[in-house]
């Protein structure tokens, strides 16, 4: 079965993290130095890292064979994780899971001793969306929780997530990727599967993801397909529906010289050509 890049290429170590120098420094030392928090929040945009930093970390505390720090990978620990099967992972979706009764089932079972692994983890996905009454049935656990328990918060908006949460919880802001280290891993996926591809088109993805790598590599997969394994700048145009950066130059140089009628031709024919003006614009303003 296809196994789509997002998936395929999601980083499963530290030092696969592409961008996130803080939080991956931050937590790969507290699993060395043995100091890790009983309560971590997560904010950032979409498709930063958030939850595969999550899990990451819940390999390198499960590790059967750590090596400095870092999961091995192989063991039966990580393999489940990897797989989703692993007992001692509670992933809950907060934006279907969000009201108080959902909580305290969770405050009710972090009390039992992890199964497998040595750490239980629960990893709370869109947390802001919980209800304020959730919020505080969390307070409790998260203030005293049980031995070899770990809490991992994640959300997009930071701001609606309590103030007395926020005190509770170790916080790491997770950052817009850069487009060169979009580029570099995309350059990456491009060589392992023996990819036709363009610099300026790794960088229109880049460009067209706004810092997410997640949306990079869903773009590329599909870019790729629709190119039949050649990622060229031109099939972007199509596949995307937006302008490349030179054809943006070349309607600035009408306007520049006052050929207004040439300048409302080009913009009909890529209207009529299925291209997204608002994107059209936003690349005038870059």
């Amino acid at each position: 079965m296809y196994t789509p890049f997002a998936r395929k290429y999601r980083p499963r170590k530290f030092s696969e993290v592409a961008g996130q120098e803080v939080p991956v420094r931050v937590l790969l030392n507290a699993v060395r130095q043995n100091k890790l928090s009983h309560a971590y929040l997560f904010a950032g945009p979409r498709g930063t890292g958030k939850t595969t930093l999550a899990r990451i970390l819940t390999r390198a505390i499960n590790c059967l064979n750590p090596k400095d720090g870092e999961p091995c990978g192989e063991c039966e620990n990580c393999i489940a994780i990897d797989r989703g099967s692993f007992p001692d992972l509670i992933e809950i979706d907060a934006a279907s899971n969000r009201g108080i009764d959902d909580i305290r089932a969770i405050r009710d079972a972090v009390s039992y001793s992890p199964i497998k692994g040595k750490y239980k983890v629960y990893i709370l996905d869109e947390a802001h969306m919980l209800t304020k009454e959730a919020f505080n049935a969390l307070l409790k656990t998260l203030e005293e929780p049980p031995p070899r328990t770990v809490f991992i918060l994640c959300t997009t908006e930071y701001e609606k997530i309590l103030p007395t949460i926020l005190s509770r919880c170790q916080r790491l802001i997770f950052s817009k990727l850069k487009e060169e280290d979009i580029v570099a891993y995309l350059k990456m996926v491009c060589e392992r599967e023996n990819l036709e591809c363009e610099e300026g088109a790794l960088r229109l993805i880049a460009r067209v993801s706004d810092g997410g790598m997640r949306d990079a590599l869903s773009l590329l997969d599909q870019a790729s397909t629709y190119g039949e394994g050649r990622v060229k700048e031109e099939l972007l145009e199509e596949f995307l529906g937006i302008v490349s950066q030179e054809r943006v130059r070349d309607f600035l140089k009408l306007l520049l010289n006052s050929e207004v009628d040439q300048a409302l031709s080009f913009l009909r024919s890529i209207a009529e050509r299925g291209f997204n003006l608002l994107r059209f614009w936003d690349s005038l303003e870059e």
